[in-house]
């Protein structure tokens, strides 16, 4: 199984240019994703740098037939003209989709600096290795408060769905009014990627591997397991955008404990300037 991982800062690349056809072009180029989890992805938002206020949704949706599109708006407000204008992270999965959910995360007050709301985007995807959690996110860049906050959200997100893997709830489902409560699949194991705004020695990354119970498979970073000893390969400031002012990673993708054996590869695809982010990529192996 592959996984992409990329904030996308609404196709702008490097150059100040918007295209979608670019983005779209370089994923294929990174690998042959089985499910696709961008950041930063924007509809109807013209006031944007470079946009025509497009819905980026949908072009993406197009440039990937056969994928299963999954957005999830943190930013969700008006425009002059009663319409609406959205911004979040969107799944894009070829694989079979069961369940969805779309969780805002935390965001205390923290007058003193720009922040929006931040969201995760849940999905349960049916991989060649059984049914497989996959979570994307993007948390506050600006506010220390609020992204820990943000980091303990994930974590407790994590224990219940494990919790509810071990003790599902009763199936309802036997009338159509029931359809509802229908019972499907939550497994422990799960993928968390997207782009967390702090560098891999930030006490938060530490904090979000942290073990959180007896029973629940803890977070680990999949760059060291699959490159033990080396530093992070660098996820941002390669290609002379407006920031940041240095190389740095920020971007990461995380497995449960219980899919650490079988991460075969992660990879940082260096050489795009499509985005102010790099692309990542994950291999999985499927058992």
């Amino acid at each position: 199984m592959q996984l992409i991982t990329w904030n996308i800062q609404w196709g702008r690349g490097c150059d100040g240019r918007v295209d979608l056809a670019r983005i779209a072009r370089v994923l294929r180029e990174t690998g042959d994703a089985d499910v696709v989890c961008l950041q930063e992805v924007a509809v109807n938002f013209a006031e944007l740098a470079g946009s025509s206020g497009e819905d980026q949704v949908a072009l993406l949706s197009l440039a990937f037939p056969g994928y299963a599109a999954l957005f999830g708006a943190g930013t969700d407000l008006p425009d002059a003209q009663g319409e609406r204008r959205r911004f979040g992270n969107l799944v894009l999965s070829r694989l079979p989709v069961l369940q969805v959910w779309r969780h805002p995360l935390p965001w205390p007050p923290d007058p003193a600096v720009p922040s929006m709301q931040r969201t995760c985007v849940e999905a349960v995807v049916m991989s060649r290795g059984g049914p497989l959690r996959v979570m994307t996110t993007h948390l506050e860049y600006y506010s220390a408060l609020q992204r820990a906050a943000q980091v303990e959200a994930l974590r407790d997100l994590h224990r219940q769905a494990c919790a509810h893997a071990r003790r599902p709830r009763a199936d309802k489902s036997g009338s159509a009014s029931d359809a509802p409560f229908a019972v499907y699949p939550r497994p422990d194991s799960a993928i968390l990627c997207g782009d967390f705004n702090y560098p891999p020695e930030a006490a938060e990354h530490g904090r979000l591997q942290a073990p959180i119970d007896d029973t629940t498979p803890a977070w680990r970073d999949a760059w060291p397991l699959a490159h033990p000893g080396e530093p992070h390969a660098h996820t941002v400031g390669l290609h002379g955008a407006d920031w940041p002012d240095h190389p740095y990673c920020c971007d990461f993708v995380c497995v449960s404990a219980d899919l650490a054996p079988r991460v075969r590869d992660v990879r940082v695809n260096r050489q795009t300037d499509a985005s102010d982010h790099q692309p990542v990529l994950l291999e999985l192996l499927d058992a």
